[in-house]
């Protein structure tokens, strides 16, 4: 492998940041949903209700660790660039590498979530394609 410099992690940057924003849309999209069903569940207690809340709660919980493994890469490029600086560059590659697993194993999670949110979706308009 040839040597790791600078720019490499530092390209990283930018995809990462927008991958980030595209995660806290998504966390605060579904808390505001969460609240709205919650609400609507206070006062008519129906049951369909608890089960779309429990649904966007898992949906929550997996943007969340998106986002801490997504940070986490972020932060492994940040100390990947300090090790190159301070010429430690078998480390370096070695935090580099994880970073990109990391980042991996978000874009993962964020298909998982994909697919729950269209099962979701499908069950929720399921009745006009019953017509």
């Amino acid at each position: 492998m040839e040597e790791l410099t600078l720019t490499t992690p530092a390209l990283l940057f930018s995809a990462i940041s927008l991958i980030m924003l595209a995660y806290t849309n998504r966390f605060i999209a579904y808390t505001a949903v969460v609240r709205n069903l919650y609400d609507k569940y206070l006062i008519s207690k129906d049951p369909t209700l608890v089960a779309q809340i429990q649904n966007i709660k898992r949906r929550v919980y997996l943007t969340r660790s998106m986002q801490i493994l997504g940070i986490s890469s972020l932060l492994l490029c940040v100390i990947t660039m300090f090790l190159i600086y301070i010429e430690q560059q078998t480390i370096a590659v070695w935090s580099f590498g994880i970073a990109l697993l990391l980042l991996i194993a978000s874009l993962s999670l964020l298909i998982l979530e994909i697919q729950i949110s269209v099962k979701a979706f499908e069950h929720h308009i399921s009745d006009i394609d019953d017509n």
